[in-house]
Parts: structure tokens; C-alpha cells; sequence
């Protein structure tokens, strides 16, 4: 007689070491930060490789992971000395980032674009190490274009991106967001939580909060915008919060002191939020740019947009926002159509009632909240 067969035991994934290649830009840094912090959790080693000239220099490093760099090396527009020198310079770079994978024991190396990503990439192959390719935006940068033709393991932001091999991950937001959106979801813990961001900057009643951001170093157009719009705004019961940008506030500034007494306190201006996440906790609407972390984190965390693409570079912004747009979660003003009377009538739009509501359950539709988890399933599926 047969000896009872015993139960399939649950293998448990092997500790990985995982090389995140990206830089720069907050744009490259923060999901780099974001899988980081995924991988971390799931027991895995991380070494990110960045070079001395980008962001990543300060917030890797904040963020309790290893940073190795490289030297920069930008692919040259135009004849120059440097363009010269650039086989010999870059091939430099792609051996220094071997040379960092090999030292790390790497078991796969992610890129997330920008100029440290393609000698990464490189090195990587020299290495004989799995690849895998994160691209943030809908219309993908020259080192992800390189490092797709490399692999099969290909994650994009957004279903449209024109690459070989993708897959729909979505973007991996950054922990703080990806755990508001969770509360968000849940109608029990949404008004809650909606309530007390607005309760922490004074704000205790449930009139409907517009947040107009244009990043970090705040938007012309944006601000002139809100600035024309706000008397009109506020009178209509409507909260402004105005992130203008370092050293972009004096205008707002006076436009608050010109309001009447009893309405400034609804006209809140800030040159910067420290504290992004509970920013958006507190709207119900949103304007500003398209970038590809932007458009992402709105739709994830349920919010109605107003996107006004950058009106310079390669048209990217626009195609972030397609998708939400084409769903009815957001709008689409072209920067030099943005006017006071424009931004108030979209945002009155945004904030009524019914309109409001469709827009909200067309954002949950779309969003995707646990980017950075899809990502690490295809890190270790890309090492098995």
C-alpha cells in the first residue's frame, strides 16, 4: 500500500539583490524609490546606481538605500568636442556600471530611464544579469527605447506607451500615496480622512477644497490663472489651496490680502507642500501639470483633474493624460488656453455635484495603486 503522499510545501522566494538604475529627475528617483521600498519589504537587497549630478544623490541616500555612481554622460544634440568624445566617455560609463553590478552580486537590474539607465543597461548585458525596464511616461525616453530591445520584462505607466514586450504595471507611487489612496477607497475611511487634512490647516466645514499645483518650481500660466480666478472662486464657496512654486508667491500673496476679510481664509497660498499627500487629502479637485507621477497619482487617489501639459518639449504631458481624459476623469486645457475665466469654469465644473461624482468613479476605474508591487512581481519573475 501507497504511503500517503505529504502536502506541497510553499516555496518561499529567494533573497534577491536588485540594481535600480534611474535618475536625475524627481520623475526617475521617486518610483525608483517607491520599488525600492516594495523590494525592501519582501526581504530583497537593493543598490541603486545613479550619478553625483541628479536628485538621487540626496534622496537615495535620505531614504536608507545605497547609492553607487557613474559618470553622466547626456547623448550629444549637436557636433562638439564633448560630442567627440562621447564613444570613449561613454563606454567609460557602461563599465563602470558593470563593474557596480558585479561588485553588488546583482541578480537583475531595473532602469527607470534618464542618462544612467542605458550604460546600466549595457552593463548589465556584459554581465550576463536579467533586465527589466520601468518607463514612466506615455511616449518612452531614447535609454528605454535601448533597454526594451534587451528583454522581455517591460513595465509601462500607461497602456499606450510604444514599447516591445510591455506590460501595464502602472506607476509605483510613493508609499505616503499609495496608502492615502487606500483610505480613499474605502467610503467608510474616505470623508474621515478628508475632514481631518483639512481640519490640520484650518479648514473644518466640508465647502469643496481646489489644490492648483505646478510642481516644484510652480507654473507662470497656473498661477496668473488661479490669481484672476480666486475672487470669483471664493465668493462661490469654493477653498483655493495655491502652491505657487519657490519664490513664485507675491502675486497670490496680494491677491489674498485684496480679498475682502471674511473670505481670505479661503484662499490659502503656500509656495511648496512638504507634505504632498496630505495636500491631496484635503481636495476634491485638482489643476496643474501632466507629468507622468501627476497623472498617476491623481487617478489612483480618485481625483478630478484639470491637466495643462507643459507647452514646450516633446508633447509627453498630453499623453499622460489621454487616458484619464478619454475616461472622463480629467479635462484637458492647453497652457496658452488656460485663462482666469477658463480655470474657474473647469473647476466649477469639477467640483459640482453629479459631474464631480462621474468623474471620481471614472478615476477608480483607472487608477492603478499598487504599481509598485506589480513591478516587484515582475522583478522576481524576471530572476526565477
Amino acid at each position: 500500500m501507497a504511503e500517503p503522499s505529504s502536502p506541497a510545501q510553499e516555496v518561499t522566494p529567494r533573497a534577491l539583490t536588485v540594481v535600480l538604475a534611474g535618475g536625475g529627475t524627481a520623475g526617475h528617483v521617486n518610483p525608483l524609490l517607491a520599488t525600492a521600498a516594495e523590494l525592501t519589504s519582501r526581504g530583497h537587497r537593493v543598490v541603486a546606481l545613479g550619478t553625483e549630478e541628479g536628485l538621487e544623490t540626496d534622496l537615495v541616500p535620505r531614504a536608507g538605500v545605497q547609492l553607487v555612481t557613474i559618470p553622466r554622460v547626456p547623448f550629444p544634440r549637436r557636433p562638439t568636442m564633448a560630442a567627440l568624445r562621447f564613444p570613449s566617455t561613454f563606454m567609460k560609463a557602461v563599465s563602470a556600471a558593470e563593474d557596480a553590478i558585479l561588485a553588488a552580486g546583482a541578480d537583475a537590474v531595473v532602469g527607470f530611464g534618464g542618462f544612467v539607465s542605458t550604460p546600466a543597461y549595457l552593463g548589465a548585458r556584459r554581465a550576463g544579469v536579467p533586465i527589466v525596464v520601468h518607463e514612466a511616461n506615455a511616449r518612452p525616453g531614447l535609454a528605454n527605447k535601448v533597454g526594451a530591445r534587451m528583454t522581455d520584462h517591460v513595465a509601462v505607466t500607461f497602456a499606450g506607451t510604444p514599447l516591445r514586450h510591455a506590460s501595464l504595471t502602472g506607476l509605483p507611487l510613493r508609499p505616503d500615496v499609495a496608502a492615502l489612496a487606500g483610505v480613499l477607497a474605502d467610503p467608510a475611511l474616505a470623508g474621515p480622512a478628508r475632514h481631518s487634512a483639512r481640519a490640520a490647516v484650518g479648514w473644518d466645514d466640508e465647502r469643496p477644497v481646489l489644490v492648483v499645483t505646478g510642481g516644484s518650481l510652480g507654473a507662470a500660466s497656473l498661477n496668473a490663472a488661479t490669481v484672476g480666478a480666486v475672487r470669483s472662486l471664493v465668493e462661490q464657496g469654493v477653498r483655493v489651496w495655491h502652491l505657487t512654486g519657490r519664490d513664485k508667491s507675491e502675486e497670490a500673496v496680494a491677491a489674498r490680502e485684496a480679498l475682502p476679510e471674511d473670505l481670505r481664509d479661503a484662499y490659502r497660498v503656500d509656495e511648496y507642500s512638504h507634505d504632498m499627500a496630505g495636500t491631496l487629502a484635503a481636495a476634491d479637485a485638482v489643476v496643474c501639470r501632466a507629468g507622468a507621477a501627476t497623472v498617476s497619482e491623481l487617478t489612483a487617489l480618485r481625483l478630478p483633474a484639470v491637466y495643462v501639459p507643459l507647452p514646450h518639449g516633446n508633447g509627453e504631458q498630453a499623453l499622460n493624460a489621454a487616458d484619464p481624459v478619454a475616461a472622463g476623469a480629467a479635462r484637458l486645457v492647453p497652457d496658452a488656453g488656460l485663462t482666469a475665466e477658463r480655470l474657474e469654469s473647469e473647476a466649477l465644473a469639477m467640483l459640482t455635484g453629479s459631474a464631480h461624482d462621474a468623474m471620481v468613479d471614472a478615476a477608480a476605474e483607472l487608477g492603478i495603486v499598487d504599481g509598485a508591487a506589480r513591478l516587484a512581481d515582475m522583478i522576481e519573475e524576471a530572476c526565477a
